[in-house]
């Protein structure tokens, strides 16, 4: 792995998500929420893990992302109090955990490659059902969402 690449994309990634807990308009914390994760898939690519890396985009970028930025659209509410002292010590001890933690020096089991094609092959196969309720369960959320813009502009 190319070590100036990891700290640029590392840096980054920091970067948006400290932005992403800061900021104060909820529209700019989550655009700086999906940085984060693409920041995310970028270290992912540079591992040779692809899959995930494209999950991530996907799902968290393309799906959960949106999704936050549809509710904040939404619902529109101005949120009056201050809770930064409450961020603050949640992400000290956080840190505080981080540095307090022993490393693991334990060698990972050998496994068989997991290439994509395989995973292709187990959702189009054994997980076709699961799948499928999944996606219809999506949709039916959309349609949902869909209804209740409607209700309001009327």
């Amino acid at each position: 792995m190319n070590s100036a690449a990891f700290i640029i994309i590392a840096i980054f990634t920091v970067a948006a998500a400290l932005a992403a807990a800061t900021l104060r308009n909820l529209m700019h914390a989550a655009l700086s929420f999906a940085a984060s994760f693409v920041g995310i898939a970028a270290l992912f690519f540079l591992l040779g893990a692809e899959f995930v890396g494209l999950a991530l985009v996907f799902i968290y970028v393309g799906a959960v992302a949106v999704l936050v930025v549809f509710t904040i659209l939404l619902t529109r509410r101005d949120v009056g109090k201050d809770h930064g002292f409450v961020a603050v010590a949640v992400f000290g001890s956080l840190i505080w955990s981080i540095l307090k933690t022993q490393s693991l020096a334990i060698e990972a089991p050998h496994i068989a490659v997991l290439t994509v094609k395989r995973i292709g092959a187990a959702l189009m196969t054994t997980y076709v059902w699961p799948l499928q309720c999944v996606g219809i369960l999506l949709t039916a959320a959309l349609i949902g969402a869909l209804i209740l813009v409607m209700e309001e502009r009327r």
